[in-house]
């Protein structure tokens, strides 16, 4: 699959392929929202997946992904940059444009001999790295991709006001919508910044800037009440985080 928001670029490579045996290309997607719907629903084995995009640019296409299903990505940049740094934390592989033949023959055949191993029957362990280096890098990121109504919105860190776990799933409650987002509440609270966001039970993380009052509860509990009215219990084995922060 290639993923490209330039005409020129989409049809360079797509007439690279066109020279190699083996190869059937699935589609082509112009934005990040149409790429993460396509790549999860025809699950490609090897995307070439372009650096630079308006909106949500490729690195933004990746963390959004499901971890365990991720293809085999050859990152694609007019910006050196950009391209060595996908390099850096373990990408499979990288083109600048304009992607010369020999260059892309030579991505190609790394994709294919990954692919031959079985690797594409497993997560990619140097994909998983990026992903998980990527969050750490934007744990305090303006934004989050969320699925909301069959579209693949964001929602701004400082709109959140607390999360709950879900199954295999979060919810995000901000502004008075609620967002459903892929992640463990492990995964989600590294994502959060720590100065603003507290785990107060083990299935819910509340932005503190909207706590309004501590209520005593029983057992060692509390009830944190929000400015906007919802009450949230305080689980004892976090009460302790939850006393320092108001002394």
């Amino acid at each position: 699959m290639i993923v490209d928001d330039e005409p020129p670029a989409r049809a360079r490579l797509r007439k690279l392929l066109a020279g190699e045996e083996g190869v059937e290309l699935l589609g082509e997607c112009e934005n990040g929202a149409d790429a993460i719907a396509a790549i999860e629903r025809d699950a490609p084995d090897l995307v070439f997946l372009d650096i630079q995009m308006p909106g949500m640019d490729g690195f933004h296409i990746l963390e959004a992904l499901d971890v365990a299903r991720l293809p085999a990505i050859v990152f694609v940049s007019a910006f050196d940059e950009y391209a060595l740094h996908a390099f850096d934390v373990h990408a499979v592989d990288y083109l600048l444009k304009p992607v010369g033949r020999e260059r892309f023959r030579t991505a190609l055949t790394r994709a294919r001999e990954r692919l031959a191993l079985g690797e594409a029957s497993a997560p990619d362990a140097r994909l998983l790295a990026l992903v998980a280096e990527l969050r750490a890098a934007r744990a305090r990121h303006e934004r989050l991709a969320v699925r909301h109504e069959g579209r693949v919105q964001f929602v701004k860190v400082g709109d959140v006001d607390w999360v709950e776990a879900a199954a295999n799933y979060v919810r995000l409650h901000a502004r008075g919508g609620v967002y459903v987002l892929r992640e463990s509440m492990k995964s989600m609270e590294a994502r959060l910044p720590t100065d603003s966001f507290l785990r107060i039970h083990r299935s819910t993380i509340v932005n503190f800037d909207r706590v309004r009052e501590i209520q005593p509860w029983f057992h060692g509990e509390y009830i944190a009440l929000l400015s906007d009215g919802t009450k949230l219990v305080v689980g004892h084995a976090y009460a302790g985080r939850l006393r320092e922060l108001i002394g």
